[in-house]
């Protein structure tokens, strides 16, 4: 199984290096970009697992950046820090992008294991569940067309029950 790849996006070179020495010492794999712009192009181009970002990056929230990669990746999870407050409004906003988990900064690195390890577990629970469903209508479909043989037309009792 290849490593889950996970998103880096804040404009600090210090929690950039912090956080990806952490998650590779997990064995993920990481892309770090300190760029709202940086983050658009990636998501276009490669496939990740999670998204951690910093709430304000440039001046400007990431909130664009979590609704495009929840587009391209829905069952993805999304982790956002802050130095900031943000208000309680904007808190609720943030969670109505697609956001899983939010904690101010300066964040400990087990806590944020813990949640990361439990958001893959749900997307990889998700993903599997989308898998078996698929397969399940790909099975109903091949049942649904295969023909019944001529003269073998199935009789009910008319005294039987319907399950």
């Amino acid at each position: 199984m290849s490593k889950e790849r996970i998103l880096i996006l804040d404009e600090e070179a210090n929690a950039q290096w912090a956080l990806s020495e952490f998650l590779e010492s997990k064995d993920f794999s990481t892309a770090v970009v300190k760029s709202i712009k940086q983050a658009l192009e990636i998501i276009k181009i490669d496939n990740f697992s999670a998204l951690i970002t910093e709430y304000s990056v440039e001046q400007a929230t990431t909130l664009g950046v979590v609704r495009e990669f929840k587009a391209a990746f829905p069952e993805a999870y999304v982790l956002m820090l802050s130095y900031s407050e943000v208000g309680e409004g904007e808190y609720e906003e943030i969670i109505c992008t697609g956001t899983d988990d939010f904690f101010y900064k300066p964040i400990d690195f087990k806590k944020l294991g813990l949640h990361l390890e439990k958001g893959l577990d749900h997307r990889r629970k998700l993903l599997l569940k989308n898998e078996l469903e698929e397969e399940l209508k790909r099975l109903n479909v091949k049942t649904s067309t295969r023909e019944e043989p001529p003269g073998s037309t199935v009789q009910q009792n008319p005294h039987s029950h319907p399950l």
